[in-house]
C-alpha cells in the first residue's frame, strides 16, 4: 500500500467511523502519547529496563500503527502529501547521507 492510499483509507474511515477529525492539536498529544507507548515497549523489551508482567503482552506493530494512523490523521488534516514529503526526503537522505554512514566507524 502507498502512503497516498494510507492517507485516503483514514481519510475514508473518520468520515464513515469518527465524526471529524480531532484538532490538530489534539493529534499532536495523541500522537505524543502513542509514541510514548512504543518507547514503553522498546525501553523495556530491548533495553536496560525490566519488563512488567503487564507489557509482556503489548504489540509493538499494533503501537507503531497507532502513531502511523496519527500521523497520517495530522497529515490530511494539514494538507500535507505524505507521499510526496517523504519521497523527497528519501531522495535527499540519498544524495546527503550516501557515504556519510559508510565512514563512519561508530558502525563498523
Amino acid at each position: 500500500m502507498s502512503i497516498k492510499s494510507a492517507q485516503q483509507q483514514v481519510d475514508e474511515w473518520i468520515n464513515q467511523h469518527g465524526v471529524r477529525y480531532f484538532n490538530e492539536l489534539t493529534n499532536m498529544a495523541q500522537l505524543t502519547e502513542e509514541v510514548g507507548e512504543v518507547a514503553r515497549i522498546i525501553a523495556r523489551r530491548y533495553g536496560e529496563q525490566s519488563e512488567k508482567e503487564s507489557d509482556k503482552n503489548k504489540d509493538l506493530g499494533e503501537e507503531l500503527a497507532d502513531v502511523m494512523f496519527v500521523v497520517l490523521c495530522l497529515a490530511n488534516q494539514t494538507g500535507v502529501d505524505l507521499q510526496a514529503a517523504f519521497d523527497k526526503k528519501m531522495d535527499t537522505k540519498s544524495k546527503r547521507d550516501h557515504d556519510r554512514h559508510h565512514n563512519n566507524p561508530k558502525l563498523k
